[in-house]
C-alpha cells in the first residue's frame, strides 16, 4: 500500500482478476459517477497488461460521463489477484503513474470489504481461481486459500474445470461411455480426437479451464458432475472453518460462481450464508476513500 499525498477529486475501485476488471468511480463524497469493465489485469498476466488493462478501463469509465481523466486527481483502490505476491505487487506499484493516492491489496480483501461493508465477516471468493478470507472485529484480516492454478484455488472455475476434462479423456480412450457431458467438454475446447485434446491440454490456461466450468454446472445431474461440485462444496466449507471455526461470523459466498455452488455447501454452513452486500470494485472504493483521507492529514 502507498499513497502520494494529494487532494482527490474522484475514487476509483480496481476489481483486477484472472479473466477481467471491473471499475467504479465516485467523487469525494462518496456519490457513485460511472462504472466500467475491461480486459484481466490480475497480477500473473504481467505488470505492463495490468496497468494497460486498468488505464483503458478506467478511461472507458470517464468517457461514459463526459468527464476528464487527470490521474492527479483520483486517489486509486485496487483489489488485484496475485497481489499477494510481493515481488509483483512492489512492481505494480513502481509503474504507478502520479496519483492524488494508491492503495494496493489483493481482490480477495477487497472482496471482504464489499461483501460486509467493511465490518467483520468472511467471504469465499469463487472465479476463475478461489480464496476465502475474514475481517475480524479488529480489523485484521486472515486469508485461507487461494495458493494459485493448479494445486489450490479449490472449488473454482478452473479447478472444476480441470478435474472435468479427465472425463472427456476416458471417454475419447473408451474407458468410459461416451455421453452428452463429454460432448459438450470436448465441443468446449474445439478438439475432436485424442490428439487435438492433447494439443489443447497442453497449451490451456487457468482461464481456459475455467471456461469449462459452465459445462460442469449445466450437466449438474451428471455423476462426475454432481461428485465435483459437491467436493467443491466440502472445500467451501473447509475453508471457511478454518477462518471461523466458532461458527461466529456471516458468511458471504462472492464472485462469478458463488451463487451457483451455495446450494452445495453443507447445511451447517448454509444456514450461515448471506448475500454480499456488494462486490470487490465497491471494496476497492472503499479502499481509495481510506488511502485518499490519509493523504489528506499528511
Amino acid at each position: 500500500m502507498t499513497d502520494r499525498s494529494k487532494t482527490a477529486r474522484y475514487c476509483i475501485g480496481i476489481d483486477g482478476g484472472g479473466t477481467g476488471t471491473r471499475v467504479v468511480v465516485t467523487d469525494a463524497q462518496g456519490v457513485e459517477l460511472a462504472q466500467s469493465a475491461g480486459a484481466a489485469s490480475g497480477l500473473g498476466r504481467g505488470i505492463e497488461a495490468a496497468w494497460q488493462a486498468i488505464e483503458a478501463a478506467v478511461a472507458q469509465a470517464f468517457a461514459s460521463v463526459a468527464l476528464t481523466l487527470d490521474w492527479r486527481e483520483c486517489a486509486l483502490g485496487c483489489g488485484l489477484a496475485g497481489a499477494n505476491n510481493t515481488e509483483w505487487l512492489a512492481a505494480f506499484v513502481a509503474k504507478a503513474p502520479e496519483l492524488a493516492a494508491l492503495a494496493v491489496q489483493s481482490d480477495a480483501y477487497t472482496t471482504l470489504l464489499g461483501a460486509h461493508g467493511g465490518s467483520p465477516g468472511v467471504i469465499v471468493a469463487l472465479g476463475t481461481g478461489s480464496i476465502a478470507a475474514a475481517l475480524d472485529e479488529y480489523g485484521h484480516c486472515r486469508t485461507a486459500g487461494g495458493y494459485g492454478f493448479p494445486s489450490g484455488d479449490e472449488a473454482s472455475g478452473a479447478w472444476l474445470g480441470l478435474r472435468a476434462i479427465a472425463h472427456a479423456q476416458r471417454a475419447l480412450d473408451g474407458r468410459v461411455v461416451p455421453d452428452a457431458f463429454s460432448e459438450e467438454l470436448l465441443a468446449r475446447t474445439g478438439a475432436t480426437d485424442r490428439a487435438s485434446l492433447v494439443v489443447w491440454c497442453c497449451e490451456a490456461t487457468q482461464p481456459a479451464y475455467a471456461a469449462l466450468a459452465p459445462t460442469v454446472l449445466a450437466h449438474r445431474s451428471h455423476p462426475v458432475a454432481a461428485a465435483l461440485l459437491r467436493q467443491g462444496g466440502a472445500d467451501i466449507a473447509q475453508l471457511i472453518d478454518a477462518l471461523d471455526a466458532g461458527g461466529r461470523l456471516p458468511v458471504a459466498l462472492c464472485g462469478g460462481l458463488g451463487a451457483s455452488l451455495a446450494d452445495y455447501v453443507p447445511a451447517a454452513h448454509r444456514t450461515r450464508l448471506a448475500p454480499p452486500a456488494a462486490d470487490s470494485a465497491h471494496g476497492a472504493v472503499q479502499l481509495a476513500q481510506r488511502a485518499a483521507r490519509q493523504a489528506e492529514q499528511r
